[in-house]
């Protein structure tokens, strides 16, 4: 999953989930001509600028949880994915597992105002939900 814009920290994504966001009326046009592109999804998230592409319009949260980073990034060219980027210095090694319910449950809260979200993607899975 490539990261969009440019993150404050510069510890490498160790984790990450790609959320689909549920579907938004199309934008209401007062005037005719090209609809405005969309607003973020969360009010948290401000431009992030892509230095190699200053056209695309990129959007980002992060939140210092210690020894990790929580990112958020909203890509305006693809509204319907929230990407969530657990970024730490470890290198060469996996998110340990008992830190991924903690991971999770950071990017619930966050995306809480927004709803239930589907997971589209990830690494590693959510952990399995208690019987």
């Amino acid at each position: 999953m490539p990261s969009l814009g440019v993150a404050k920290s510069r510890w490498p994504v160790v984790a990450w989930i790609r959320l689909r966001l549920p579907e938004r009326p199309p934008p209401l046009s007062l005037i005719p001509g090209v609809a405005p592109p969309p607003d973020p999804p969360l009010d948290v998230l401000e431009p992030n600028p892509v230095p190699t592409d200053p056209r695309k319009r990129v959007y980002a949260y992060e939140e210092d949880r210690g020894s990790w980073v929580l990112r958020l990034v909203w890509d305006a060219d693809d509204p319907e994915l929230l990407e969530a980027e657990y970024r730490a210095p470890i290198y060469g090694a996996r998110l340990p597992a008992k830190e991924v319910p903690e991971f999770w449950a950071s990017v619930k809260r966050l995306t809480g105002p927004i709803g239930p979200l589907a997971v589209d993607s990830a690494d590693p899975r959510p952990p399995p939900a208690p019987p």
